[in-house]
């Protein structure tokens, strides 16, 4: 199947719809007074989240949200770092805070999340975030989900009553893909290491998205033919000379020929993650000075009152 096939989910044109809509949304603020600003926290030098940072950093000065990278020595402790975070809660131009993943060892990655504050957690994985997908609130849902279920809805198919096979349990891919469907009306199995015919669940998909980081693990005899399959996983394979490249959760070479729509990867689930996470920038923003707004009128009539 080639690249130009119809039946690939391309990310970048889904990715560039959203840009332009965040780019429009920022302006309109910037106008207003309220500049965007996003903060990258950065802990210790690795190559492949330097990747990561000058991706994000490019994308978001096309979107015309402010970047600022702010890298910390691999020493730094957890106290440290949640020290800085809550100074950057504090700190009004800072509308979202990123934390590049991996950091080190000793930093406790899910408490470091939960010292972002809820209004400024662009990647939505904050607990508060993760919760309130339960109580359909969805405009800031971890961007990996987010951008997965953007991709489903791409292919046109109405959602209700859809029945959907999630591959992986994950808190921020699996668990909020589940439930952001569920919110659109599908039916959603979640399926995990103690699922006991994944293949079973899978042949009865009319979508099925894939998230546990093994490589090329479901095959065409486990996909129902005209499915859409959302492909998540990115692992690193090494061929027979010695080189590596990238593949995803799914063996595209043999599913492509069954369903109808699948995601490449690389080029599929990855471009969108990034404007979602630029979305998310706009939607902290509106949260931010909606409470703003709504914390000055009231100071204001207290003053009248006094």
């Amino acid at each position: 199947m080639p690249l130009d096939d119809t039946r690939y989910l391309k990310g970048a044109p889904v990715a560039a719809r959203i840009m332009a809509e965040v780019r429009v949304a920022a302006e309109k603020a910037r106008e207003e007074g309220f500049p965007p600003k996003l903060v990258s926290i950065t802990v210790g030098d690795v190559d492949a989240v330097d990747v990561y940072v000058r991706n994000q950093r490019a994308k978001a000065q096309q979107a015309g949200i402010d970047f600022e990278e702010r890298r910390l020595p691999a020493e730094t402790t957890a106290g440290e770092l949640e020290a800085a975070i809550h100074g950057m809660n504090a700190d009004p131009p800072v509308t979202g805070i990123i934390i590049q993943r991996p950091v080190p060892a000793h930093i406790p990655i899910k408490a470091i999340q939960a010292a972002v504050h809820p209004l400024k957690d662009v990647e939505g994985m904050h607990p508060a975030s993760i919760g309130n997908i339960v109580y359909n609130q969805l405009d800031l849902a971890p961007c990996t989900a987010a951008a997965s279920v953007e991709l489903l809805k791409e292919t046109g198919l109405d959602l209700k009553g859809l029945e959907v096979v999630v591959v992986g349990h994950s808190e921020i891919v699996g668990k909020p893909i589940a439930f952001l469907l569920m919110s659109e009306g599908a039916t959603v199995t979640v399926c995990h290491h103690m699922t006991r015919s994944v293949a079973a669940h899978a042949r009865r998909a009319d979508a099925l998205f894939v998230a546990v980081g093994k490589a090329r693990l479901i095959k065409a005899d486990m996909v129902k033919p005209g499915a859409a399959v959302i492909d998540i996983g990115i692992n690193s394979e090494t061929l027979p000379d010695g080189s590596t490249h990238i593949v995803g959760d799914v063996d595209t070479d043999s599913v492509k020929e069954v369903a109808s729509w699948i995601t490449p990867v690389p080029g599929g689930v990855g471009p969108v993650t990034v404007s979602i996470l630029l979305r998310n920038t706009m939607v902290a923003l509106n949260r931010q000075r909606a409470l703003y707004e709504a914390t000055y009128a009231t100071s204001t009539v207290r003053l009248a009152a006094e």
